[in-house]
């Protein structure tokens, strides 16, 4: 049985929650899906999704509950996986270029994010994006998405569109800019648990 926590913050829960139990159906993988909401929950968990939404309100929320230091002590101790998505990524990095309020991130990854990359032009827009090991491109939904700036050491770029970073992986931790829980591909879904099963080996 694999469980999988969802920080229930704010952001896309409910996709996010949908496409795993549509992801379990697929590949006959057990499952069940644990809406975090305590730090108590974090030890109980075998892998973790941190949705988006605002950055600043998520890391505030992380922090004040105590759920960041667990998050940060899983990943230590037991190399959990962890998958960051728009607002999530941003928290999972080491360093953010433009930072105007005080995001505290997790700084799990060795990699530079900045925010809202794209600009108000396009603020929201869908595109294929290449990924690594993914035999054709994913077709992603960005919405008020961060850029990856770059990654360093065991950071690698997962995902790249128009030659910017769009995803990275380092070891079981997984950075996407945009909503892989808003289309109907489930390929990020599966890699996520493919991760999972790997570590509880």
């Amino acid at each position: 049985m694999v469980k999988v926590g969802i920080i229930a913050a704010q952001g896309a829960i409910t996709e996010h929650k949908d496409a795993f139990k549509k992801t379990f159906k697929k590949t006959n993988i057990k499952g069940d899906i644990i809406l975090i909401k305590n730090k108590k929950e974090i030890p109980t968990i075998d892998g973790l999704v941190i949705p988006g939404g605002e950055s600043t309100t998520i890391a505030k929320y992380l922090h004040r509950t105590g759920i960041a230091n667990e998050i940060i002590k899983k990943v230590t101790n037991e190399n959990t996986p962890i998958m960051g998505t728009c607002a999530g990524s941003i928290l999972l990095a080491k360093e953010i270029d433009n930072q105007n309020e005080k995001v505290k991130p997790l700084s799990l990854m060795n990699m530079s994010v900045k925010r809202n990359a794209f600009g108000r032009q396009r603020e929201s827009f869908e595109a294929p994006v290449t990924v690594e090991n993914f035999d054709k491109p994913y077709h992603a939904v960005f919405i008020r998405a961060p850029i990856i700036t770059k990654t360093w050491g065991n950071c690698k770029p997962l995902a790249v569109l128009e030659n910017k970073i769009v995803g990275a992986q380092q070891n079981n931790l997984i950075a996407l800019v945009f909503h892989p829980e808003l289309t109907n591909d489930l390929r990020f879904h599966k890699h996520f648990l493919n991760l999972i099963l790997k570590q509880k080996k």
